[in-house]
């Protein structure tokens, strides 16, 4: 045992090796000492709740996806399940009938079936967190998916006109009138179902217009609509319009049924509701452009944000500003604030950025503050864009 001296604390004993001491002996021995004051560790560093400003809009962001869309999702699985299976008996059904008018309603529920499959695998996405390859996370799939939908559907609607046009010059083919009245009435069913399955209790709020196939984000005050809801909402429009095409195929499926002469109805109403089928993806292709392109979202002017950044006290000019979209319910801007040097930054980043946020449900938002220059009102780089 062998005592070593420290300041301080209490003494304790180990076995050593005398070979510790440089001997040669190898006898293990008592050895006794003081512990010596050791080096503090580090504190590990408190999470500190960070202000509104700082540079998130919500707090850390929740694992999984919410019960709202944990909810949505099942909405869609049912509705996708429900679609898919009445497609493929319509398609059997069609080809049974010789209806080009079946096949017609077949094909606009195939582009039900990809826009709900283009929202399941959009919630799914959102859940994946970005990376340093993906930094905006993987957003943008919801609009490839949506380009996808409409350029299927306008394939297959391509090939029934064609198919139409051949008949009423041709006139050689014969309608099952039978079998297009029941695979019709299947179809109006199966329309209805899939509404009740879509729908939500109590009206969506709304300050105009959502009739695309994709709603944008609410405009004014308050929180941007969640996905899930949007999407539900979405798909519950777009049933609502199967449904009226479903109804125009049963009253012409009635008429052959009763009046067999009359069966040029079978490809009339073909060019009619293939005509409406690629009418309602016209918005949703217009949305999916303006997105592709990294137009201005379509319910947010540049105006109103550059107005709203000038009315914040301290800031003279602004320049640089970018408005652009990953999806139809998320924003992004960006921007230069040119503001007094009597301004506070942080206070104007913080007022900028808030009421960016509760006015126009931005999902990200980038200012940058510096001072202003007199030069900045000839500079070529700091002048608006023209109007489109």
């Amino acid at each position: 045992m062998e005592p070593s001296p420290a300041t301080g604390g209490s003494e304790t004993t180990r076995l050593v090796s005398p070979r510790d001491r440089g001997g040669t002996g190898g006898g293990l021995r008592l050895k006794s000492l003081f512990t010596e004051p050791s080096e503090p560790l580090p504190e590990e560093p408190k999470p500190v709740e960070m202000p509104f400003h700082h540079c998130h809009r919500d707090a850390l962001p929740q694992q999984g996806l919410t019960p709202e869309r944990l909810q949505a999702r099942r909405q869609l699985y049912a509705a996708c399940a429900v679609c898919f299976v009445f497609m493929a008996g319509e398609v059997v059904g069609g080809y049974l009938a010789h209806s080009l008018a079946i096949m017609t309603d077949a094909a606009h529920l195939l582009a039900d079936v990809g826009s709900m499959m283009g929202s399941l695998f959009s919630l799914w996405l959102s859940t994946r967190p970005a990376t340093r390859t993906m930094t905006f996370g993987w957003h943008r799939s919801e609009t490839l998916g949506a380009l996808a939908s409409v350029v299927s559907l306008w394939m297959v609607t391509g090939i029934l006109l064609y198919l139409a046009f051949i008949r009423l010059l041709h006139s050689d083919y014969h309608i099952e009138g039978g079998a297009m009245l029941l695979t019709a009435s299947i179809a109006v069913c199966a329309n209805l179902l899939m509404a009740f399955v879509l729908h939500q209790a109590g009206p969506p709020h709304s300050h105009g217009s959502r009739g695309s196939e994709y709603a944008p984000l609410e405009e004014g005050p308050g929180e941007p609509l969640p996905l899930g809801n949007t999407s539900v909402r979405a798909a519950f429009v777009h049933v609502l319009g199967d449904l009226l095409q479903s109804l125009g195929v049963l009253a012409a499926s009635i008429l052959i049924y009763f009046k067999p002469q009359y069966k040029a109805a079978d490809p009339i109403s073909t060019f009619l509701f293939s005509i409406c089928a690629l009418g309602s993806t016209a918005p949703t292709l217009r949305d999916v452009l303006r997105i592709l392109m990294e137009g201005t979202p379509r319910n947010v002017g540049f105006e109103p944000v550059r107005d709203t950044l000038l009315s914040v006290p301290g800031v003279r000019a602004t320049h640089e500003l970018h408005l652009w979209a990953l999806t139809l319910t998320y924003h992004v801007a960006s921007a230069h604030l040119a503001i007094d040097s009597t301004a506070d930054p942080e206070a104007v980043l913080a007022e900028a950025s808030s009421r960016l946020y509760s006015r126009f449900g931005f999902s990200s938002c980038t200012l940058q503050v510096e001072q202003y220059q007199p030069e900045m009102a000839q500079c070529l780089r700091c002048r608006e864009p023209p109007q489109a």
